[in-house]
C-alpha cells in the first residue's frame, strides 16, 4: 500500500504508536524525538495468514487506531507504527510465555537461519497519505549448547522479546551473522524509515516533538 505525491519537504511532529523502548531509542539515535501513543490491538494471526501479511496488517491497524485519535487540523503529524516477527520454518515465533517457552524457541533457532520481518506503517494526518512496507533480515544463530541457552534464559532478557532474544543486548552473543538491517532485528528498520519519510515529503532532520 503506497500513495505518494511530489511536494515540498516539510517538518511534522512524529507520533510513535508503540510502547517499545527499543523503537524509541532507535528514533532518538537518528535525531527524532517522538510523542509516544501506544495502540493496543489483538495480535493473533488470522487463519492461513503469512508472517509478512501479519506484520503489515498489525502495523497498519496500530497506526490507523492512533491516527483516529488525532486532531489533524489543530496539529498535523506523521504516525509511525511497526510490528516485528521472528520467522522460523515459515512460522512466526511470538514472545515467550515463560522460561520454558524461551528455552524451546532458542533451542529451535540454534545453528539455523531465520528471518526477522518488520511491518512499518506511516501516515500523514494532514493529507492522509500513507506508506506500508515490510523489511526482512536474515539471522543465523550459532550452535548453542544446553548450558548457553539456560544461562541466557536466566538473565531474563528473553522475556517480552519476539523469538526470545535481543540482538542489541546479551543476545548478540548467540548470533553468528546477519544479512540485512541490524536495526530491523531490533524492531525498526531505520534505513527504510528514512526512505519512507522522504517518499511522504517529510524532512526527518526537522521532525519535532510537539510542545
Amino acid at each position: 500500500m503506497y500513495n505518494a505525491q511530489h511536494s515540498v519537504m516539510c517538518a511534522l511532529r512524529m507520533i510513535l504508536a508503540s510502547r517499545s523502548p527499543r523503537r524509541l531509542e532507535l528514533l532518538r539515535g537518528i535525531g527524532i524525538e517522538p510523542r509516544v501513543l501506544p495502540a493496543e490491538v489483538d495480535e493473533s494471526p488470522l487463519p492461513g495468514e503469512a508472517p509478512g501479511e501479519l506484520v503489515m496488517r498489525l502495523a497498519e491497524s496500530k497506526g490507523r487506531r492512533v491516527a483516529r485519535r488525532l486532531d489533524a487540523r489543530r496539529s498535523p503529524a506523521v504516525v509511525l507504527a511497526a510490528d516485528t516477527a521472528v520467522v522460523l520454518d515459515r512460522q512466526a515465533l511470538g514472545k515467550p510465555r515463560n522460561d520454558v517457552d524461551a528455552w524451546r524457541m532458542l533451542r529451535a533457532l540454534s545453528g539455523r537461519d531465520h528471518d526477522v520481518l518488520t511491518g512499518m506503517f506511516l501516515y500523514r494526518s494532514d493529507d492522509e497519505r500513507s506508506v506500508l512496507v515490510v523489511d526482512s533480515t536474515l539471522v543465523r544463530f550459532r550452535s548453542l549448547d544446553e548450558a548457553t541457552i539456560r544461562s541466557y534464559v536466566a538473565t531474563g532478557e528473553p522475556c517480552g522479546k519476539a523469538g526470545s532474544y535481543a540482538i542489541q543486548g546479551l543476545g548478540h552473543r548467540l548470533i553468528d551473522r546477519i544479512e540485512g538491517s541490524w536495526s530491523n532485528v531490533v524492531g525498526l528498520p531505520v534505513e527504510l524509515l528514512c526512505t519512507c519519510l522522504r517518499d511522504l515529503a517529510i524532512d526527518a532532520g526537522q521532525t519535532r516533538r510537539p510542545g
